[in-house]
C-alpha cells in the first residue's frame, strides 16, 4: 500500500474546513499541522483542496487520466513538503497551487522528452535498417554476380567482364582478345543470356 493509501484509507474523522473568511487561516493551519506529521489533519488538507490541486493539474496536462496521476504525486509531495510551509510567504492555497502547477509542468515537460526520445530512436533504427538492408542487398548482389560469372565459360566470362566491367565496345573486345568483332558479340551475347537465366532476370 502506498503512502498515500496509508493516509486515506486510514479511518478516523476529518477535521471541517471552515468556509466563512477564517477558511484560509484553517488551511493553513491544517498544512502546518500535517507538516507535523498529523496525518488526519493532512486529510482534511487534502478534502479541502483535491479539486484546486486537480483543476490546476488537469489545465496543464490536458488528459484527465495523467492529471488524476499527478494529482496524487502533488499530494505526495505536499505531505513530504508540508514542514517548510511558511505562511509568512503566501497562502496555504496560493503555495499547493504553486506545487501543483510546478509537478504538472514537470511530467508535460517528461512526457515530451520521452516522446522526442522515442522519435529519435525510431529515426535512428530506420537509418540504421536502411543503411543495412542496403548494404546487405548491394553485397548479396555482387555475390550472385560473382557466382553467376564463375559459372560461365572462359570466353564468355572474359568477354562479358571486358565489355560490362571494362566498359569495352565490341570492337575494343574483339581486339583485346585477338578474335572477330562478330565472335566477341556472340559470347558477350550468350555469356548475358546465362547470366541473365542464372539470376532469374525477366528480359
Amino acid at each position: 500500500m502506498s503512502e498515500m493509501d496509508r493516509l486515506f484509507r486510514r479511518r478516523g474523522p476529518l477535521r471541517a474546513v471552515s468556509t466563512d473568511g477564517s477558511a484560509t487561516d484553517e488551511l493553513a493551519s491544517l498544512l502546518r499541522a500535517a507538516g507535523r506529521g498529523d496525518e488526519v489533519a493532512f486529510r482534511g488538507f487534502y478534502r479541502s483542496v483535491v479539486r484546486l490541486v486537480y483543476g490546476t493539474v488537469l489545465r496543464v496536462v490536458r488528459d484527465p487520466a495523467i492529471a488524476e496521476e499527478v494529482t496524487q504525486e502533488v499530494f505526495v509531495e505536499l505531505w513530504r513538503l508540508a514542514p517548510r510551509f511558511d505562511g509568512s510567504k503566501g497562502s496555504a492555497r496560493g503555495w499547493t497551487a504553486t506545487v501543483a502547477h510546478r509537478r504538472a509542468v514537470d511530467r508535460v515537460r517528461s512526457e515530451q522528452a520521452r516522446r522526442d526520445r522515442d522519435e529519435r530512436d525510431a529515426q535512428q533504427s530506420a537509418v540504421a535498417y536502411d543503411s543495412v538492408s542496403e548494404e546487405v542487398t548491394d553485397n548479396l548482389d555482387r555475390v550472385r554476380v560473382r557466382a553467376a560469372l564463375d559459372s560461365l565459360s572462359d570466353t564468355q566470362r572474359e568477354a562479358v567482364s571486358l565489355a560490362y566491367y571494362g566498359g569495352h565496345t565490341y570492337r575494343e573486345v574483339a581486339s583485346l582478345l585477338d578474335i572477330a568483332e562478330g565472335t566477341a558479340k556472340t559470347r558477350i551475347r550468350d555469356g548475358l543470356i546465362k547470366l541473365r537465366d542464372i539470376m532469374g532476370v525477366t528480359p
